[in-house]
């Protein structure tokens, strides 16, 4: 008999089920093969639609410190919030609320430690300027570029005697911009922060309110040049986010992702109902998880949930809740 020959004393039924034995071999290969490739797939879709947790710290000395807020492995991004007093001739200065005495002889020098310890963890540390107070505004191009350039020398790669968080190179600089004057003049401030050719990316952030287009940061925005934005959906009644119409808040998200040039657009919630965080939009955690995610997430330019702020999230245990959602 040669060598691959069939074997005579098989019968008909013998052959007959050791082809079906192939061939259930064959399907089941076929059966993981499409198995794998499917865990494949969703693990590749997964990991895209991933997202981050930004928080605000800064404007509360019952917070904790820097290093506490990274050390509990929650956020991705930490915005120090804020350099508030800047522009049209002032002398720009920080307000961190209790965490330290700009004004002092060593200021907030010693929260360099901190940031380099975040940084060290991976989280990014951007330096936020403006805010819900009076105190900052731009008075021309010139203005803006000024400001841009005390910005790079004192918090960014720049050199400067007097950098107010020491030496450390924050990675980025967020503008939430809710008061004061000069709005035309946002874009030219971050054109010269873009110009920037040091050793790190500068990332340019921010947190405009959810109303389109934002009346102070459409300029700026028009231009292209920011990596993150996290829009306020609170304290903006037509276009909140409430889970009894969520309509309003879907209809403002669509036009954010379909209109702003950007790599990342946030959900930007308060992380707690207090009225002391916001006066309206808080949305309890399970909403956002079962309704809000779900629907953002369709779009490519979903990068996660911003909170308002660090001191209501450690109270509340917002991020802890949605941290494996997100």
């Amino acid at each position: 008999m040669e060598a691959g020959g069939s074997n005579p004393n098989l019968s008909q039924q013998d052959k007959h089920q050791a082809d079906n034995s192939i061939a259930m071999g064959n399907e089941t290969r076929r059966l993981s093969n499409s198995i794998i490739f499917l865990l494949i797939f969703l693990t590749l879709v997964s990991s895209t639609n991933g997202g981050d947790i930004v928080v605000y710290w800064g404007q509360n000395e019952r917070e904790g410190s820097l290093t506490e807020t990274c050390n509990t492995g929650l956020y991705e991004i930490v915005n120090i919030a804020f350099l508030s007093i800047f522009g049209s001739g002032r002398k720009p200065q920080l307000n961190l609320a209790g965490h330290c005495d700009p004004t002092s002889n060593n200021g907030c020098k010693s929260l360099s430690i901190d940031i380099k310890n975040c940084q060290k963890k991976g989280i990014k540390i951007i330096l936020s300027i403006g805010g819900g107070v009076n105190g900052y505004s731009l008075s021309s191009n010139e203005d803006a570029r000024n400001v841009g350039d005390y910005i790079l020398n004192n918090f960014l790669g720049g050199t400067s005697k007097s950098r107010p968080l020491g030496d450390v190179v924050l990675d980025g600089v967020d503008f939430d911009i809710e008061v004061g004057g000069g709005e035309v003049f946002y874009s030219e401030l971050a054109r010269r922060l873009s110009q920037h050719r040091g050793t790190k990316k500068v990332y340019l952030t921010a947190a405009p309110q959810c109303p389109f287009p934002d009346q102070h940061l459409k300029g700026a925005l028009s231009t292209g040049l920011f990596d993150y934005v996290w829009v306020q959906f609170y304290n903006n009644g037509p276009c909140q986010i409430e889970a009894s119409n969520l309509n309003k808040f879907q209809k403002s998200w669509n036009q954010w992702v379909s209109t702003i040039k950007v790599s990342k657009i946030y959900v930007g919630v308060p992380a707690s109902p207090s009225a002391a965080t916001a006066s309206s939009g808080y949305v309890p955690t399970q909403v956002l998880i079962s309704k809000v995610l779900p629907f953002v997430k369709r779009s490519r330019k979903y990068g996660g949930v911003m909170l308002w702020d660090r001191f209501a999230d450690k109270q509340n245990g917002y991020s802890r809740d949605i941290k494996a959602s997100v």
